[in-house]
This record gives structure tokens, C-alpha cells and sequence, in this order.
């Protein structure tokens, strides 16, 4: 028999973060390029400055239902047209709405990118926005609600938002509008919030991807160089007033046989120095399997399939007075709700009180850093990563600097990043759950005062 010799790995090859190369368009549209060779399908991701903060009080829900509603027609295609010329192209294309404003995202391959971006740009430049259409999608905005208010996980987050924030706030309240919001929207009100804030000077395109012998100059002159719109006016956001006092709040759940948990507070966002060393330290507290929350919480006491600690940036600017949500979630079983808390808590007073190893900090560098590559292996990850730093106002090269500082970022910042993250006196707690089997146990263990809400 002969056997042939066992493969071996290569060097490997180096990498950094794709630069992108930034121009404008005469219609004062930003443009973020970079090119992939090899990578043949083309993300682009169009940020419009679009805030929820800016939706009428009484219409909230309106910034989702217009970004819905761009797909849904334009002076050229009707919906069904206009989805069937997406089809041909072979593209995706997808639209969210989210505090900072609004996001379009399309994928299409190479060869079609022209005939994709003149649909996009038809939607952005002139969208029909039928009667019809508004109200179908207002329908099943409104079929959406139920079951978000039955999913324990978007409970505990509408309540920890609701608990953090005043009222009056806009972060207080869902992001898709309430039940009572959305039933006002009408097609004139999403007219009306297009034409106040969609506009190529206050937009951002990012392309991404194989761009080898397509024209791309021509191609964005042709296409989204013909929407044409008003001088984008500056976005100001009122200061965040933050309600962090230690509390928990019980979302009642007659009979729920788990406890869904958020433990959260609100923190810096990505312009804060600190933020390589509080990704590190949040990492090892809570990112993996192998983190500190789940060593204890699911391999030595079985509470859980798993705890996450995790950053979310809510609102970012360049003035260093953005904010992000600090947060630990996960479920337990309804019975163990106390112990598993009590037990949380332990980890958060352990950490402070003695700090990361060194050991868990190599193996963070090494994984973060380590599948950076991988994590950017495609177009869209790449122009996602380009849209969220546009949106948070942060340098073109942020992400290719980021992973440098994480590998130079040693134990000790890593550990004071994360107790300032996660202090085991200043945390908010929510659990959704059975009250009248928790509510007792968790008074028992003083981590803040305890308030039973309606289901």
C-alpha cells in the first residue's frame, strides 16, 4: 500500500482590515469602496440619517414601516415589478430602521451590480409608496407586536430599556413603535417622514466587494447620482438622562418553567480608549463557552445552556457622548433562578476582587484576534463592519487599528474594563418569569430593590 504524505499548513498569509477609499458624489451622497478581489458577490449597505428620535410621538413605527415600504414600488415599478427585477438580478435587498437612522442592504453578484443599484436607487430617489402597500405592511407591523410581547427574551429587553430611560425618552420605547403608534401610520405619514429626512447628502454608501472591470464611477453617476434632495441639515440628539439605579424588575409569567435574565447598565461607546481592553475583558467574562459566566452558571452548576455578556452601542458620536448597553443575558430554570443569580454575582465579586489571568487574557487575544480574518471573510461582513463605523462616526481605519490594540492590551486593563463595565453594586436587573416563585429568592440575595410587573 502506498501512502501518499500527510498535507501540511501553509505560512500564513497576512492580513489587515480592507482600507476603503472615500469620495462624494455632486449630490453630496458619500461613497466607501473597497475592492475584494475573488469576492464575487457585492455587499452594499446605504445609511440614511433617518433617527428615530425624529419620528412624530404619536406615529412611532413610522421610520420601520417607510424603510419597509421603499421595496414597495416606485415611479418606475410596482412591487410585484420591482421584485421580480431584484429576482433577475439575483440580489437581496433588506431595510431596518434603528435609533441612529436607517439601513439598506443589498447583495447582488458582480456581473448585475448596475442593474441592482439603479433599482435601489429608484426606491431611495423616488419610492411610490402606495396606499395599499402602507397598509399591508401596517398590518402585519401590528401581527408582529403579539409575539414580541410573548417572547421572554424582547420582554426583558423593551423592559430594560423602559426601566433604564425615562419615559420621555426615546430609547424608552420600542423601536418598531407600539400597538397604539403604528395604527396611526398612514401612507401620507411615511411620505411625509421620507421627504423630511431622506436625502443623498445625509446618506453613506458602502460597496463592497470583486469591483474588477466594472466602472464603478459611471455606474454610481448612472444610478444613485441621479437622486437629488435637500442640503442635509445637522442631527443633534438631547443629553440621555440614565436611570441606573440597582433594581430588579420582575416580568410576571404565571407558571413559566425558565427565567429569563438581563443584567444590564449603560455604559461608553467605541470612541472610548478603553473599548479595545473592555471588548477583551467582556470577552472573557462572558463571549464563549469557555468564558467565566458559563464555566460556573452552565458546566459546574448546570443552571443553563448559556449566560452572554455583551456591548451594544445605542447611540455614538465623535463628541464622546454616545452610549452603549452593557448587558448579561441568558435563561434558567424557574427553580434555580435565586442560586444561578447568586451565583452571577459571585463571579462579578470574584473578578473584581482578583482580576483576570493572564491565561484567560492570551486566549481571548488569541481568538479575537485570530479569527478576525475569518470573520471578514466576506463582502457583506466587511461593508457591514464599514456601515456601523459610518454610523458611529468613528475613523474610516478604526477596525484595522482595533485588533492591534487588542493584542497589545494586557491583563490588567482588560480586568479594569470589565468591573467598570459590569460593578457588581451598580447593575439593573430584569427577569421575566414566575414571580411567585422568584420574587422571594431574589429579594433574599440585596441586589436592589424588588418590583413585580404585569405580564
Amino acid at each position: 500500500m502506498t501512502l501518499h504524505p500527510r498535507p501540511t499548513g501553509g505560512a500564513p498569509k497576512p492580513w489587515a482590515f480592507p482600507a476603503p477609499d472615500r469620495s462624494t458624489l455632486p449630490n453630496g451622497l458619500t461613497v466607501l469602496r473597497a475592492d475584494r478581489p475573488g469576492q464575487q458577490v457585492v455587499a452594499v449597505e446605504i445609511n440614511l440619517t433617518a433617527p428615530l428620535a425624529a419620528e412624530p410621538r404619536e406615529l412611532e413605527g413610522v421610520a420601520t414601516i417607510m424603510a419597509r415600504g421603499l421595496s414597495e414600488g416606485t415611479d418606475r415599478h410596482t412591487a410585484e415589478e420591482f421584485a421580480a427585477e431584484l429576482e433577475r438580478c439575483g440580489a437581496t435587498l433588506d431595510t431596518f430602521a434603528d435609533h441612529v437612522g436607517v439601513r439598506v442592504s443589498l447583495e447582488v453578484p458582480a456581473s448585475r451590480l448596475a442593474g441592482a443599484l439603479r433599482l435601489v436607487s429608484d426606491a431611495l430617489r423616488a419610492p411610490a409608496f402606495p396606499e395599499h402597500e402602507i397598509e399591508r405592511l401596517v398590518a402585519n407591523r401590528l401581527d408582529e407586536i403579539p409575539h414580541e410581547l410573548a417572547n421572554p427574551g424582547r420582554r426583558a429587553a423593551m423592559t430594560m430599556y423602559a426601566t433604564l430611560f425615562p419615559e420621555d425618552s426615546r430609547l424608552a420605547r420600542p423601536r418598531q413603535g407600539t400597538a397604539e403608534s403604528v395604527r396611526g401610520i398612514d401612507a401620507a405619514a411615511v411620505r411625509a417622514f421620507y421627504a423630511a429626512h431622506l436625502r443623498p447628502a445625509a446618506a453613506t454608501a458602502v460597496i463592497v466587494g470583486d469591483l474588477t472591470g466594472i466602472d464603478l464611477d459611471s455606474v454610481l453617476k448612472e444610478t444613485l447620482g441621479g437622486w437629488t434632495g435637500a442640503p442635509a441639515e445637522p442631527v443633534s440628539f438631547a443629553p440621555v438622562e440614565v436611570r441606573d439605579t440597582p433594581r430588579v424588575v420582575i416580568v410576571h409569567r404565571p407558571d413559566a418553567v425558565q427565567t429569563q435574565l438581563l443584567i444590564a447598565r449603560v455604559g461608553p461607546d467605541r470612541h472610548d480608549p478603553v473599548w479595545p481592553a473592555h471588548r477583551l475583558g467582556v470577552y472573557c467574562l462572558g463571549g464563549t463557552l469557555t468564558s467565566r459566566l458559563d464555566k460556573v452558571l452552565r458546566e459546574e452548576k448546570g443552571y443553563t445552556y448559556g449566560v452572554r455578556a455583551s456591548s451594544q452601542v445605542l447611540r455614538s458620536s465623535a463628541a464622546g457622548d454616545g452610549i452603549s448597553l452593557l448587558g448579561i443575558r441568558g435563561s434558567v430554570a424557574t427553580d434555580v433562578t435565586g442560586p444561578a443569580l447568586a451565583d452571577l454575582w459571585q463571579v462579578l465579586r470574584t473578578l473584581a476582587a482578583d482580576g483576570l489571568t493572564d491565561e484567560e487574557r492570551d486566549a481571548a487575544v488569541q481568538f479575537l484576534v485570530g479569527v478576525a480574518p475569518l470573520s471578514f471573510e466576506t463582502a457583506a461582513a466587511v461593508a457591514g463592519a464599514l456601515a456601523d463605523q459610518v454610523e458611529e462616526e468613528l475613523p474610516d481605519d478604526y477596525q484595522a487599528r482595533l485588533y492591534a490594540r487588542l493584542a497589545e492590551t494586557g491583563t490588567v486593563e482588560a480586568t479594569a474594563a470589565v468591573v467598570r463595565a459590569f460593578p457588581p453594586d451598580g447593575l439593573v436587573t430584569v427577569l421575566v418569569g414566575d414571580a411567585k416563585q422568584i420574587a422571594e429568592p431574589v429579594r433574599a440575595l440585596g441586589i436592589g430593590e424588588v418590583e413585580v410587573v404585569g405580564g
